[in-house]
């Protein structure tokens, strides 16, 4: 038998079987290696390689590698995302990419995936950052409305007391992120207001003396309560009054939070923040230390960001970091000289 040379063929062995695929992150080869079949499946496979089916989520995860975003991060991003958008392609690239459109279809599909990685949370969260990145790529293709892996939480859980955005991170964001970002990211900063919350503040929110709206979190029972001190001010007089609503996206429409989710993931990912444990929602954490700094007391937090009373002091604990605790200390040392 003459012996035929396959370029790329990748062995994978699992549970003491052997399994090849036409390439690394490619798709599975049938019959045994050497075989008619198996020749006949990897000459299919470079086939449909060469003239990728449009509709298949390989496609879009073979864009996103030749776009000019993706070839924009780091060397050592892009060493660290290779490999993962191999087993993403391995895992889905052969599912019909409007399968991801039907959130309620595919999150638990996401999910399975996710869990072969489980045993290291840490892991398993940077898994979904990068196909949370490619189903964004999808969005902006117009392949899909919106994406699928907002919402489904993280696995590693951490304290993030100390973990805030502070001046030089925010700073940082601002050179390269579009102006409705930086909006968002100041206002937020400002704030306090989760993300659900401050896609949905409107002008009409804005009283003389205070931002007031009912929140999401607590099924619009409570208030938050944000006081128009100077800078907050300042920075509603940078927004433009585009729509009801306070933020708007470039196409002066309301923001949804899927959708800002993907855009403000972008901006971190073309800032070269993307390794950076920061969350949008740690901006909270910005906003209830400069309220702890100034002097306001647990209560009066509570009611400003409309948490619950009872367990303020523990929710302060999470997002209010000891050196911004310290610095209150010595405030009031000093006030009592």
């Amino acid at each position: 038998m003459v012996k035929v040379e396959l370029k790329g063929v990748a062995k994978v062995t699992a549970k003491g079987r052997a399994y090849w695929y036409a390439w690394r992150g490619g798709p599975r080869l049938s019959g045994e290696p050497g075989s008619p079949e198996f020749i006949a499946s990897y000459n299919e496979a470079i086939e449909q390689r060469r003239t990728p089916d449009k509709n298949r989520f390989r496609f879009v995860i073979a864009d996103y590698k030749a776009s000019g975003e993706y070839k924009k991060l780091a060397e050592s991003t892009r060493d660290q995302w290779g490999p993962w958008l191999d087993r993403i392609s391995q895992y889905f690239g052969e599912l019909r990419t409007a399968q991801f459109d039907r959130a309620e279809k595919i999150r638990p599909v996401i999910r399975r995936w996710r869990g072969q990685y489980s045993e290291t949370p840490r892991t398993a969260d940077y898994a979904m950052q990068v196909l949370s990145r490619v189903l964004a790529h999808a969005v902006e293709l117009g392949s899909i409305a919106g994406n699928p892996c907002e919402g489904i939480k993280r696995l590693y859980n951490n304290d993030r007391s100390e973990i805030t955005w502070i001046e030089p991170d925010i700073t940082h964001i601002k050179k390269t992120c579009s102006m409705e970002i930086a909006h968002a990211i100041d206002l937020a900063g400002h704030t306090g207001l989760r993300l659900g919350d401050l896609v949905r503040v409107a002008w009409s929110h804005v009283g003389d003396e205070a931002i007031v709206l009912t929140t999401g979190k607590s099924s619009h029972r409570r208030e938050a309560i944000i006081p128009l001190y100077a800078t907050l001010r300042d920075v509603l007089a940078r927004i433009p009054k585009r729509a009801t609503t306070i933020l708007t996206s470039s196409k002066r429409r309301p923001w949804t939070v899927d959708g800002f989710g993907s855009s403000f993931n972008k901006a971190k990912i073309d800032a070269g923040m993307s390794d950076l444990d920061l969350h949008f929602n740690d901006l909270r954490g910005t906003a209830a230390t400069k309220f702890y700094i100034a002097g306001f007391s647990m209560r009066e937090i509570a009611e400003t960001l409309a948490w619950e009373e009872e367990p303020v002091e523990k929710i302060i604990r999470r997002y209010v970091g000891r050196s911004a605790a310290l610095k209150s200390r010595i405030r009031k040392l000093e006030i009592s000289e």
